[in-house]
């Protein structure tokens, strides 16, 4: 079978959500020859760009998208020492979190693994994120983009407080911020440099970000 026959069956299987058939995908594409790079962008990024654009269309929902994105990661899992291997980059690297006071965590999760299958390394701190340690772990991994979400208006505030210690600190690392509460007028008001309605939109924002 063609190269491009191979990865356009595994778009559509991650399409579908078929982790099994995914990671099958994978070991085939790998026995076939196609580089490792070709198989990342070509078919697990392209699938997941397929996932977001349906999403923002509202062709699928939250639960197509984490059922599409669990089957992204088993394919990232098989992948991934093959691209270790081949010194293949991530396009950066994302500290995400839930802030201070806020447990609440869907929306971040979903994000993550979008931002994954979108070829980025994602560095999740989970909920309830203290400032310093948004800083902290930003500074440590020399992260491209923070990411910081909040579903309640009563902890929306800890995101201003993010952006000023990351800015105290001598970080000008960009932060996007997102969650129900949240609003572009908000993210103008504490400063920070992207905002995402949705799981979708939040890729897109991290690559205008990143610049690629």
């Amino acid at each position: 079978m063609r190269t491009g026959a191979i990865l356009k069956e595994l778009q559509e299987a991650l399409l579908d959500g078929k982790k099994d058939e995914v990671e099958y995908l994978i070991e085939r594409s790998l026995a076939s020859g196609i580089p490792t790079s070709e198989i990342l962008n070509q078919g697990l990024i392209v699938g997941m760009e397929k996932v977001g654009t349906l999403f923002k269309k509202n062709k699928f929902f939250i639960p197509e998208v984490l059922v599409a994105a669990r089957a992204m990661n088993a394919g990232l899992a098989k992948l991934e020492p093959f691209l270790v291997k081949d010194k293949v980059e991530p396009k950066g690297l994302v500290v995400i979190g839930t802030v201070k006071g806020d447990l609440h965590d869907i929306g971040k999760n979903l994000v993550a693994m979008m931002l994954r299958g979108a070829g980025f390394k994602v560095l999740d701190l989970g909920n309830d994120v203290s400032a310093e340690k948004f800083v902290e772990s930003a500074r440590a991994h020399n992260a491209s983009v923070v990411g910081l979400s909040a579903l309640l208006t009563t902890t929306m505030i800890q995101m201003g407080n993010v952006v000023e210690a990351l800015r105290d600190s001598g970080l000008s690392t960009p932060v996007i911020i997102g969650g129900a509460p949240v609003t572009q007028e908000y993210a103008e008001e504490i400063k920070a440099e992207g905002y995402a309605p949705d799981a979708a939109s939040a890729v897109e924002e991290v690559r205008r970000l990143v610049k690629v």
